[in-house]
């Protein structure tokens, strides 16, 4: 491991990267930041596309590939040609980890399937990163980011409630499923420690984005209340909320909790709202979340106050 890299928790492990774009890069990311040692395959000529991609290149240099290939040592090996997948093969062999987010089968036509590295390497832990997971009836799609944030129901209830869905502003879809990636790297070090013994990890990212979708699917199971875009508020949870000011301004306020929404009542000097029947409990905040919203906008469209 060379000298100037950082050292932390990680530092004794090394690891292979052959992702692109996101996903996988991303998981190799983080395993970075804590001290890993990343190797990174690129393809010959091209490299990552991350190397290409922004709003804008300044000096003709992607602004995105110093986030997300930072602590990361690059290889150029055409994995395509057998050179190559030998190359492959002798630094996988040495590696704790390889993180790959080819689709689904493509390794295994290149002979490099789990099976064939774990005889080769038995501590190996392997993170695959995929749209659909490695079997079903989906896992040969091609997938991206956004197709998961729409299977997985973020893409539905994100916007406002007459517009068509809209998206997080980022590849939220692909970095929740990076860090699915990284759960699942440490949680099979660690059984490694008790067996000796790797695992493969398979990572989707509609799954990955469905396991944060908090109570969707049980409160249309057990209601059939299906919750639909609400803009900048959640349904039922008041005062959370953004606020206009007179200058211009918002102000984001989030007051839910009844000692909070307490001390909030008396900053805005309406103390008898903390015990209003209205407002007094979280429960009776939500049922009248349109009238407390109209209270707060009230005050903070004087805010900043003289």
């Amino acid at each position: 491991m060379p000298d100037h890299a950082p050292k932390g928790p990680l530092s004794d492990l090394r690891v292979v990267e052959m992702g692109t774009l996101i996903a996988g890069p991303f998981c190799g990311q983080v395993l970075g930041d804590f001290g890993a040692d990343v190797v990174k395959i690129e393809d010959p000529g091209k490299g990552d596309p991350m190397r290409q991609w922004g709003r804008s290149l300044p000096k003709g240099l992607s602004p995105w590939w110093p986030v997300i290939g930072r602590n990361k040592r690059s290889v150029a090996l055409d994995l395509r040609q057998p050179e190559g997948r030998e190359l492959a093969l002798a630094l996988i062999d040495q590696a704790d980890v390889l993180i790959e987010n080819f689709r689904p089968g493509a390794l295994e036509k290149w002979g490099m399937g789990y099976e064939v590295l774990a005889a080769r390497n038995p501590r190996l832990v392997m993170a695959r990163v995929s749209g659909f997971g490695q079997t079903g009836p989906y896992s040969q799609r091609a997938g991206y980011g956004l197709i998961g944030e729409a299977m997985g129901g973020l893409r539905y209830v994100t916007g406002e409630p007459d517009r068509p869905p809209a998206r997080a502003g980022i590849s939220i879809g692909d970095s929740l499923t990076a860090l699915h990636a990284v759960i699942g790297v440490m949680m099979a070090l660690h059984h490694r420690e008790r067996t000796g013994r790797g695992q493969m990890i398979d990572a989707a990212l509609y799954e990955s984005v469905l396991s944060v979708m908090e109570n969707l699917v049980t409160e249309y199971d057990l209601t059939g209340y299906v919750r639909e875009r609400s803009g900048s508020i959640l349904p039922g949870i008041a005062p959370s909320n953004v606020y206009p000011c007179a200058n211009g301004e918002s102000l984001l306020i989030g007051g839910n909790g009844d000692a909070v929404f307490a001390r909030l009542a008396a900053t805005m000097g309406r103390e008898d709202l903390a015990a209003d029947p209205r407002f007094a409990t979280h429960a009776a905040r939500g049922e009248n979340q349109a009238e407390l919203d109209a209270l707060v906008s009230n005050w903070t469209r004087n805010w900043p106050l003289p």
